[in-house]
């Protein structure tokens, strides 16, 4: 069964938020690139996992974008996931990341919003997906 095209998944505060993990795709494909182009040697793990986060957002963003509830789901859980992973592994053995990635810390370098960030995702997602059950039942 196919996923319905969800619009509303993006109006209002969902556009707000499809901008900012729009900005997030960009800074962290940028960053992850920059860093395996130039220094990859140094901190492959770290450089590697700021590349998967970087492809977390992308997918996020254009899964908000595009209203496929589902996808966003999965991305926004796969986000909160790796945040608190690396996030605590970055705290318990700082010496396996010898350069921050995005999620390092929970996100510290970025304000925390990496954080924050997905759990927003998801209330939305949840929220908008309960409104249009009681619209639909």
């Amino acid at each position: 069964m196919a996923e319905r095209n969800d619009g509303r998944l993006h109006r209002g505060p969902g556009r707000v938020l499809v901008a900012i993990y729009g900005v997030f795709a960009l800074a962290a494909t940028a960053r992850a690139s920059v860093q395996i182009a130039t220094k990859f040697g140094e901190a492959p793990l770290a450089y590697t996992l700021s590349a998967l986060a970087a492809a977390v957002y992308v997918v996020a963003t254009v899964a908000l974008a595009r209203g496929a509830r589902r996808l966003a789901l999965a991305a926004c859980g796969f986000e909160l996931l790796g945040v608190l992973t690396i996030g605590t592994l970055s705290v318990v053995d700082a010496a396996a990341f010898p350069d921050a990635t995005v999620w390092s810390d929970y996100g510290q370098g970025y304000g925390y919003v990496p954080l924050v960030l997905p759990v927003v995702g998801l209330w939305w997602l949840l929220r908008t997906g309960a409104r249009d059950e009681r619209r639909d039942g």
